[in-house]
Parts: C-alpha cells; sequence; structure tokens
C-alpha cells in the first residue's frame, strides 16, 4: 500500500525542502506546491460522474468528482498541508486531530479531536508532513477508524522505514503516498537525513 510519487516536480519542491538554508516563508511555498502534487496523487481513483455544462460556444461533456472528501491534518505540521488540498478539493470537509509525542519516549498522546460525521462513505486524506516512528499515524488512523472512515490514505512528504512498516502491520489496508522513504530514524527518532523539524521550520519556531 506504499505509493511512491516520483514526479519530477515533487522532487524538485523535496529538494528545496531538504535545503536548510531555504527560510521560512519560502518553505511555506513549497510546502504548498509539493502538497498539491502529492494530493493530487493520493485523488487519482477518487469517483467521478458524467455531466454536462454550457460553454459560450454550446454544450459540452464533463466530468465532476462525485465522492465527499475529507482532509484531516494531524496538528500542526499538517496545518502546512491543508489549504494546498483544499485548493484542489474546495468542497472538501475538514476534521483535526492533535497529537503530541513525549520526546522521551517517542509515544504519542491525543490532545484534541474534532472530526466531521459520515465519515463511512468519505474518502478521507490524512495529512502529516513526516512519518517517523509510525506512533502518531496509528494513533490518528485508530481515532478516524472509530469514527467510521474506511477509505483512507496517508499523505507525508517524507517517510521513515520504520513509520511505514508501523502503518502496514497497524493498518495493512491504509494507502500511503510519499515521494521517498529515507534511510532511518536516529536515536532522536528524527528522520535521516530528513528535512529537520517540519514544524518548526514551517512556523519558524526553530
Amino acid at each position: 500500500m506504499l505509493h511512491l510519487v516520483n514526479h519530477p516536480l515533487v522532487h524538485d519542491a523535496l529538494a528545496q525542502l531538504r535545503d536548510k538554508t531555504t527560510p521560512p516563508d519560502e518553505f511555506r511555498r513549497l510546502a504548498t506546491r509539493i502538497s498539491v502534487l502529492l494530493a493530487t496523487e493520493a485523488l487519482r481513483d477518487i469517483p467521478t460522474a458524467k455531466s454536462t455544462v454550457e460553454t459560450p460556444l454550446g454544450p459540452a461533456e464533463a466530468t465532476r468528482v462525485a465522492a465527499d472528501v475529507v482532509v484531516v491534518p494531524v496538528l500542526r505540521a499538517g496545518l502546512g498541508m491543508l489549504d494546498a488540498v483544499l485548493e484542489l478539493v474546495p468542497s472538501a470537509r475538514v476534521g483535526y486531530i492533535g497529537l503530541q509525542r513525549d520526546e522521551s519516549t517517542a509515544v504519542a498522546s491525543q490532545y484534541y479531536s474534532k472530526l466531521p460525521r459520515g465519515l463511512s462513505s468519505s474518502y478521507v486524506l490524512m495529512i502529516d508532513p513526516m512519518l517517523a516512528t509510525g506512533g502518531s499515524a496509528s494513533a490518528a488512523l485508530e481515532v478516524l477508524r472509530q469514527m467510521g472512515a474506511s477509505r483512507v490514505r496517508i499523505v507525508c512528504i517524507v517517510a521513515a522505514p520504520e513509520g511505514v512498516a508501523v502503518v502496514e502491520r497497524e493498518h495493512p489496508d491504509v494507502s500511503i503516498y510519499t515521494p521517498v522513504v529515507d534511510s532511518h530514524l536516529n536515536a532522536q527518532k528524527y528522520i535521516v537525513p530528513g528535512l529537520g523539524d517540519f514544524g518548526d521550520r514551517l512556523y519558524g519556531t526553530l
């Protein structure tokens, strides 16, 4: 269920995101750019319906999205990807899951959850830039399961093999869309080579 997105524009944006000299304002623009491309790929097989629209010169056959899309950023870093997805699917509903990782144990604890109702028939995109240990992702996926979500995809900008393994083991029906699976996690559970702390770089809180 791992989908590696190999579009050259994705990897160009990723290269600039990795660069430690990229300032926060540019980092935010790049995060939006890469998120649009990744979300487009994650929604490639979304259901559609045929319709007709009137152009200035006459009727034309058209294809429209025929599914309820729900976007769920994992706070806080996931917010940096939200606007990009809403640009693609303005009608999408939005939910939020707040998870905080204990820096010493890397165990995630939930401090907030606000999700739309009726997720059983929705296409849910869970957005979180970094899939590291997989603990936060698995905890967030469990929250979504409890709310009835059955079609869930994770969109992340960088993943670690440890995190991918956890999601595949604990949520084998969830697809992961990412441009890269990096080498490993270091002792502090950061992805190597990764791109540093995404939230700190996004918001300039280094």
